[in-house]
């Protein structure tokens, strides 16, 4: 499927943005670095995105409906936990935020009503079950702050797959 050019630029900007959050932190990554990384122009950054904060959900949606896809995909509940896991643990943007932006991370995982956690909450429950979806939720929040190596992820979403399976 080829991507209109405005899609393209879009999904090149967010691109862009997750490179420099994974150099820089969020605080202090701004949109010139950004439209230099993505190779548009900043004039093509600010007719998608009004200002660092817009880009800054978008980019956050973005990530949200990538990882869903990924769990969707997963041929069982155990590979879709391991894949979530792996993407979150070994996520570099989020490594760099707990060291320069702590307070934007307590913000981003705090569950609240934002549209995003509402979004999170129901993909969850659709891929996880409902009675499942919270335990999920929190495992996965754990990891943004303390991420797990490849084998913990493994052992735990083991652990876990088979206690939805026993739910189940």
């Amino acid at each position: 499927m080829t991507l209109a050019p405005a899609q393209r630029s879009r999904t090149a900007i967010l691109a862009g943005a997750k490179i420099v959050i994974a150099e820089v932190g969020s605080y202090e990554s701004n949109m010139v670095d950004i439209a230099a990384r993505a190779q548009v122009s900043r004039a093509t950054v600010y007719n998608h995105f009004a200002d660092k904060e817009e880009m800054m959900l978008s980019l956050l949606e973005s990530e949200i409906m990538r990882l869903v896809e990924l769990a969707k995909n997963a041929s069982s509940n155990k590979d879709a936990l391991l894949v979530l896991s792996r993407e979150i643990s070994g996520d570099q943007a989020l490594r760099k935020m707990t060291q320069t932006d702590p307070t934007d991370i307590a913000a981003f995982v705090t569950v609240g009503a934002h549209p995003l956690w509402a979004l999170v909450q129901e993909s969850l429950a659709k891929i996880f079950g409902l009675d499942n979806s919270s335990l999920v939720l929190h495992w996965l929040l754990g990891q943004v702050a303390s991420p797990l190596t490849p084998a913990e992820s493994a052992h735990q979403a083991e652990q876990i797959s088979s206690a939805i399976n026993a739910n189940n």
